[in-house]
């Protein structure tokens, strides 16, 4: 059986290239029609894409391509929810907390993974792995409910129209329950596929100190 080629290092980049022209066209059009939020969604959306090239160059962080190909790919896919399909897919809203939970789960693995790499006095066990993972993406989900009822209050409040909107006690369980879906995907499976991405971050911290030291 023929395996496929694992894309390079150039299709990444192209496929983040094309997501956030994309972006950018979302935000045109917020800018040309007076769409106050396709501008929001859009332009800080466009804006998180840039931040993992702005680590690498600025701070030395080490970025691995396929990890800025995830989080473009989070607040792409919610600026899409939000510019209509949200409304047209019942899913969509499904996709999109899964996958954004996933990435926190990835970005909250990587960080203790690094951790335990970075000393031999620490230990961190898989099963300690797989629990704090689900638990920090839990915490995430309720403080992200909680920031869209802030938000919900502002609109009733000042009548202006917010980016984000809670649409009743169901919309929040199943956003937490899918929220929890991308968590065990990545407790699961993401052991066994972050622990490279873990390590290059801290070799490249690692660098960055000596280098800084001399």
């Amino acid at each position: 059986m023929t395996l496929l080629p694992r894309p390079s290092i150039r299709d990444q980049k192209r496929l983040t290239r094309t997501m956030q022209a994309v972006l950018a066209g979302i935000l045109v059009y917020g800018v040309v029609a007076g769409a106050p939020k396709a501008i929001s969604n859009g332009g800080i959306a466009l804006l998180i894409t840039f931040v993992p090239a702005a680590l690498e160059r600025n701070y030395e962080v080490p970025i691995d391509p396929w990890l800025g190909v995830w989080i473009t790919s989070a607040v792409f896919f919610h600026t899409l929810g939000s510019a209509a399909l949200y409304t047209r897919i019942e899913w969509w809203d499904h996709l999109t907390h899964s996958l954004s939970a996933s990435l926190v789960a990835g970005v909250g693995y990587t960080a203790l993974r690094a951790v335990d790499l970075h000393s031999d006095r620490i230990r961190i066990p898989s099963r300690f792995a797989f629990v704090f993972i689900l638990l920090v993406v839990l915490a995430f989900g309720v403080v992200w409910e909680l920031f869209e009822f802030a938000l919900d209050i502002v609109a009733a409040t000042t009548g202006v129209t917010m980016p984000l909107a809670q649409h009743g006690l169901d919309d929040t369980v199943l956003d937490l329950m899918y929220n929890s879906v991308g968590a065990l995907l990545v407790a699961t499976f993401g052991q066994a596929h972050l622990t490279g991405v873990a390590e290059r971050f801290r070799e490249g911290l690692l660098a960055r100190s000596d280098g800084s030291g001399k």
